[in-house]
């Protein structure tokens, strides 16, 4: 079967992409993923502060749940009546804490969009990390460059360059050193940190609406790029519209997301949200 065959039969199914297509094959599906309980369940904790000025860490996934009450009112947690943030309460989610990030990521266990994020990796899928924290964007970029080379809990390094070469083949492009097409591939991801530099990590919800709202045009942008360059036939051409899917653990991000989505996009939504809350998956 010629080339341009091959690329006509595997591209007429992409307008109807909910899920993917055949395992190993690379496609046209587009990732939004929330870092902290979603990916991974790291380590990393917040410093609130107890009534007897005592700094206490809480985890993630707590602060999920007791971020609404913080400074509020106080509450009981780990046996310390907590009465507010300590000072600096999110210093270890910012920029001093970009080492620690990258070394965290490997002591991590595994969240529940873990499975999701190694079959981004490996089909070599466009996604975009929108999480709360404020590292320096290079610095997610550098940890999941690491998670790749050391083929970490499932991911394939060897997959993953395997299905890059695909993508090029089909745009009609050539490129055989694999650190450097892995590179550029990670380039062509998104990472938004959206306190990084700004923004509430109390309240993250306005900026990741914001990243989340940034990732749809891009993503709209260089689907038109495939368009232009790959040979569509003109049902696909003019039916297919990304999909992306976005999950997070937070209900408070989910609920902010999806009412932009319900606002911004009335017809047909390009985003698919996920509720990853207490380590289950949930479409919302």
């Amino acid at each position: 079967m010629s080339l341009k065959l091959r690329i006509r039969e595997n591209l007429l199914t992409l307008k109807k992409l909910k899920e993917g297509i055949e395992e190993g094959r690379p496609d046209l599906k587009y990732y939004a993923f929330d870092w902290d309980d979603n990916i991974l369940e790291m380590p990393t904790q917040i410093i609130v502060l107890s009534d007897n000025g005592d700094d206490v860490g809480m985890s993630t996934e707590d602060f999920a749940e007791y971020r609404g009450l913080i400074g509020k009112e106080p509450f009981e947690y780990k046996g310390e009546n907590i009465v507010g943030f300590a000072e600096n309460p999110f210093r270890n989610f910012r920029t001093e804490g970009d080492k620690q990030f990258i070394i965290d990521s490997f002591l991590a266990k595994l969240g529940p969009s873990w499975g999701d994020f190694v079959e981004c990796i490996n089909g070599g899928s466009i996604f975009a990390i929108i999480t709360a924290r404020g590292h320096n964007p290079m610095t997610l970029k550098n940890a999941i460059y690491n998670l790749i080379l050391k083929d970490h809990e499932g991911i394939s390094k060897e997959t993953l360059i395997s299905n890059l070469k695909e993508y090029r083949n089909l745009m009609g492009e050539r490129l055989n050193d694999d650190q450097i097409l892995i590179k550029e591939y990670l380039d062509m991801c998104k990472y938004y940190p959206v306190t990084y530099g700004a923004g509430s990590a109390a309240n993250p919800e306005e900026g990741k609406k914001k990243a989340l709202e940034e990732f749809i045009n891009y993503v709209k942008e260089i689907s038109g790029r495939m368009v232009d360059k790959v040979d569509f036939i003109d049902d696909v051409n003019n039916n297919f519209v990304p999909q992306i899917g976005f999950s997070d653990d937070d209900p408070g991000n989910i609920e902010a997301i999806k009412d932009f989505l319900d606002t911004e996009y009335k017809d047909e939504k390009p985003v698919r949200t996920y509720l990853t809350k207490g380590g289950e998956k949930k479409e919302i």
